[in-house]
């Protein structure tokens, strides 16, 4: 039986950083991933520069590996009316690809260990966790969930959202499309959904939507949807009209859910996406997974370190950590992404922040969040 007194289940964004800040702490950390890395995933791949200090502060530099500094934000609606403002704080381009590996290399050079393996169960009896997995069973003090959007562990664990169907597609496809302007992030409506663009630090710009399920189904294929849907709108008409696809296939993700979770289940602290999925509009998704990350960090190590902060201690503030810092962030991505579903709502929505940046930089701002350091 394998010990540690961190095991951390999912290596992306939340997890890495995670593992990153414990070890530098001179805590024993593990981390489980199912794919070797580098890989790609699903995502809109556009970060907000408020994880930029604490991300250095870990050693990470993402102008190492060539992000792409954005500052630029553009909205357009189904008729391809469309608004630009300058973006408050700004923010990266980069692959998941890329991230995810630079993190992986920093976390292996300060000692982390990895086990590439499926997480099929987790107990918690007497004070400890039991981790079984693929070839072997481990065990350790503190366990952080940060296996993304959803797993089979949801349903074991009897998690809510599990329980039932969800509406969501997500599909990410990258593409050469040299002209693309190297400093916007577009966020372009269509029918039953909406679609991010910007560009990677490969030059390629990454196409990545969010479909409503009952929308897609009509067509099932992803190349029809593309162009019998998303091309309503005539800034993705362009696009994919003119974008040559670098992937041989689109990757997706099915059954997305946007409902509440709870930030700890079964005594483990969840982090990112496994916590709380904000609707996409400039990236935060990425950059909540690294706060949280943070958050859940620096509570795991005052427990470990003070015998007097009991695990409920723990549990309740990373609860209400993560409410006070995410709470208001979710409520306004749902809120938003309904206006964003509403044809109407969102032709007339786009023209009237047209006639008010400041209006627009007011609705960027309470997605995201403050500098972090």
């Amino acid at each position: 039986m394998n010990e540690h007194q961190v095991l951390i289940i999912g290596g992306g964004l939340a997890g890495l950083t995670a593992a990153i800040h414990l070890v530098m702490e001179g805590l024993d950390v593990a981390v489980f991933e199912q794919q070797t890395y580098p890989h790609h995933k699903v995502c809109g791949e556009y970060v907000s520069k408020e994880i930029t200090p604490y991300l250095e502060q870990l050693g990470i530099d993402l102008k190492s590996v060539g992000a792409v500094d954005i500052n630029q934000f553009q909205i357009s609606n189904v008729e391809g009316y469309a608004v630009h403002t300058d973006l408050p704080l700004g923010g990266w381009g980069i692959s998941r690809y890329a991230f995810d590996q630079l993190l992986y290399h920093r976390a292996k050079a300060l000692g982390v260990r990895f086990y590439f393996e499926k997480v099929k169960q987790v107990d918690y009896q007497n004070d400890l966790f039991t981790i079984f997995a693929n070839n072997s069973t481990y065990t350790s003090k503190v366990v952080l969930g940060a296996y993304g959007k959803r797993s089979i562990l949801d349903k074991k664990m009897e998690r809510d959202f599990s329980m039932k169907k969800q509406a969501w597609l997500a599909v990410k496809m990258h593409y050469r499309y040299p002209e693309f302007p190297e400093h916007l992030v577009g966020l372009h409506n269509f029918e039953g959904g909406y679609a991010g663009l910007s560009k990677t630090e490969s030059g390629a710009v990454n196409f990545c939507y969010l479909a409503h399920y009952p929308s897609f189904k009509k067509y099932r294929d992803i190349e029809v949807f593309n162009n019998e849907v998303a091309a309503q709108n005539p800034f993705l008409r362009t696009f994919l009209s003119v974008a040559r696809p670098i992937f041989d296939q689109p990757m997706t993700i099915a059954q997305i859910s946007f409902d509440k979770k709870d930030a700890v289940v079964n005594h483990v602290l969840m982090c990112g996406d496994t916590a709380g999925l904000i609707h996409p509009l400039c990236g935060n998704g990425m950059a909540m997974a690294i706060h949280s990350a943070k958050i859940a960090s620096e509570l795991v190590l005052r427990f470990l370190q003070n015998e007097n902060y009991s695990r409920l201690n723990l549990e309740k503030d990373y609860r209400k950590a993560w409410v006070k810092t995410f709470g208001k962030r979710l409520w306004f991505g749902r809120k938003l992404q309904g206006i964003l579903l509403n044809k109407s709502l969102v032709s007339v929505g786009i023209r009237s922040i047209g006639k008010s940046s400041r209006l627009l930089k007011y609705i960027i701002s309470r997605t995201h969040g403050k500098l972090i350091s």
